[in-house]
């Protein structure tokens, strides 16, 4: 079975004109009968069982300057009439209020699995010291971290935020918190993403929104940190169904064994299933 580390809820509670473009772009009937059919648990969770996806983590995203607003207790809801379906939490750490706090509570009380941050979304470094009593309750409560690393092409994102070596402090700083580089840097910086996953124990390559049929060309190096790697689709933001997506991976030059650590093995592990 499959594990997929990086899911969007089909339907936001709002949009921004600009992540409209982009979806309708990808899905002409994205908001219509693709929106009708998978704003729906049951279908989502069918979906996922006829691909082969034993799970899919879902991420919060309290972003309304770049693509809209999805937050956490919106997420949980969902994924609560599901079966296949994981929350992440996020926050916007300039208008949460107690970030530790808030986090504890989207751990204990609503259950999700992980956190899900967007520095160059919501305009902060993530290195920056502000942000380390949240990465400290991260490490305490146990949960990996999602970053969204790499580039973005709504309006309002900044880039400048979105470098992996800005993840770098966090390994000496942290070095039992879990670390997932979303996207695996695209496109300016996939060796750092991959030097990064290499070289500090707890950091992993995250592969959402990327072509399976160009990961060699991006990391050519993948069967050597396939340990470090973990398969995620994007989905719904993806020109290709998840079964699609996973058939185009299960294709690629990769030993049986990189292929069931990637698309399974170091999820269950990280995401402690």
């Amino acid at each position: 079975m499959v594990i997929d580390c990086h899911t969007h809820m089909v339907r936001y509670e709002s949009f921004t004109p600009g992540y409209r473009r982009f979806l309708e772009n990808y899905r002409p009937d994205y908001f219509g009968a693709f929106m009708g059919r998978y704003d729906n648990p049951a279908n989502v969770d069918a979906m996922l069982e006829a691909a082969g996806v034993e799970c899919a983590v879902v991420m919060a995203e309290p972003t309304p300057l770049t693509t809209g607003m999805a937050s956490t207790e919106y997420v949980v809801d969902f994924c609560r009439r599901s079966r296949r379906l994981i929350p992440f939490a996020s926050f916007d750490p300039f208008l949460t209020p107690n970030l530790p706090e808030e986090l504890e509570r989207a751990v204990k009380e609503l259950g999700c699995r992980g956190l899900k941050l967007y520095p160059s979304y919501q305009y902060f470094a993530p290195n920056d010291a502000k942000l380390y009593p949240l990465y400290a309750k991260a490490q305490e409560l146990d949960i990996p971290v999602t970053f969204h690393t790499g580039s973005s092409v709504f309006p309002g994102a900044r880039l400048k935020w979105a470098d992996p070596l800005l993840l770098d402090d966090l390994a000496t700083d942290f070095p039992r918190l879990r670390v997932l580089m979303a996207h695996g840097g695209r496109p300016f910086w996939y060796d750092r993403a991959a030097f990064l996953a290499r070289l500090h124990p707890n950091f992993y390559l995250e592969l959402s929104g990327l072509p399976p049929r160009k990961l060699l060309t991006y990391f050519p190096e993948l069967e050597r940190i396939a340990d470090k790697t973990l398969f995620a689709t994007d989905w719904p933001a993806l020109p290709t169904d998840i079964d699609q997506n996973i058939a185009d991976f299960s294709a690629l030059p990769l030993s049986d064994r990189a292929k069931r650590l990637i698309l399974e093995e170091n999820a269950r592990r990280v995401l402690q299933l």
